[in-house]
């Protein structure tokens, strides 16, 4: 299970980890916290569109499920509200009632009930960051921690199905400075311009996560774009995220990358599956 803010954020993050996984016969589903209402359209094509502003939250939906059908997952909504981007200084407070600003044990009931219903092994998410500070991704964060745990007590949630725990909870971290580096000079080394070049420079000597697991997945980094793409109002198909050709991707980063937080069985790390220790139970 991935659990993910909003809809694209499961095609930017773990999407060819996902559509690998399902190659290989598992059961793979991703559970989406927010409808991305209140994201803005950022794709130069489609900005300024009435009939998309005025049904934001339809078109996103329509979006998810075309991305759901090609990475092969299935999705469930949790129902909450997107919280917005706020921006200013001093920042403007959250909309009231939104995903953000939910009491955490509330907000973690949807996620319960899901992870009984569907029982996974494995649950992938955000670090306590969010991977980056949107509110509703350090939401999300904290509800899967909560949920992670709950999900497996019968005296948590007991109006919220029969408890099943999850064995390992991974954070999503495909945005590493050694990542990004070996890209740039993948790139630098073949004669091409680098899109990376301003960003390494603003990097600064912030902390580095720990990565415990690669996942070798390069085999399917165009169903990912393909995902990607169908989302239409949040991806430019010409924009930064593309720059990269995926010939370059394969020999120079052929993985995507995850941190290990939480095990109930015994891994050797580092690890090249998320089901390392769990492999017997999958469900095929």
């Amino acid at each position: 299970m991935a659990v993910h803010a909003h809809p694209d954020d499961e095609s930017s993050k773990g999407a060819a980890t996902m559509a690998r996984y399902v190659a290989e016969g598992a059961e793979v589903l991703v559970a989406t916290c927010t409808g991305g209402e209140r994201g803005s359209v950022l794709n130069p094509a489609l900005q300024g569109d009435p009939e998309i502003e005025a049904n934001i939250h339809e078109v996103r939906r329509k979006e998810m499920d075309a991305a759901r059908e090609i990475l092969g997952v299935q999705q469930a909504w949790l129902g909450w509200e997107d919280s917005g981007l706020p921006e200013g200084d001093p920042l403007p407070p959250l909309p009231d009632g939104c995903f953000a600003v939910l009491d955490v044990d509330k907000a973690a009931e949807p996620l319960v009930r899901l992870i009984r219903e569907f029982r996974p092994h494995v649950i992938t998410t955000y670090d306590e960051n969010g991977g980056y500070p949107h509110p509703d991704h350090i939401q999300t964060h904290k509800i899967t921690m909560v949920a992670f745990d709950a999900a497996g007590d019968p005296d948590a949630y007991p109006d919220s199905g029969e408890p099943w725990q999850p064995l390992k909870l991974y954070y999503n971290q495909g945005i590493s400075r050694a990542r990004i580096e070996a890209l740039h000079e993948g790139m630098l080394s073949r004669g091409l311009e680098s899109p990376y070049g301003e960003w390494l420079e603003r990097w600064g000597d912030r902390d580095e996560r720990d990565i415990t697991t690669r996942i070798p997945c390069a085999d399917w980094f165009e169903t990912r774009d393909r995902a990607l793409i169908a989302h239409a109002t949040q991806v430019d198909p010409d924009g930064f995220w593309f720059r990269v050709p995926i010939s370059v991707q394969r020999e120079v980063w052929p993985t995507e990358d995850y941190e290990l937080v939480r095990s109930l069985v015994d891994t050797d790390l580092p690890e090249d599956d998320l089901f390392a220790g769990v492999r017997v139970g999958v469900r095929s």
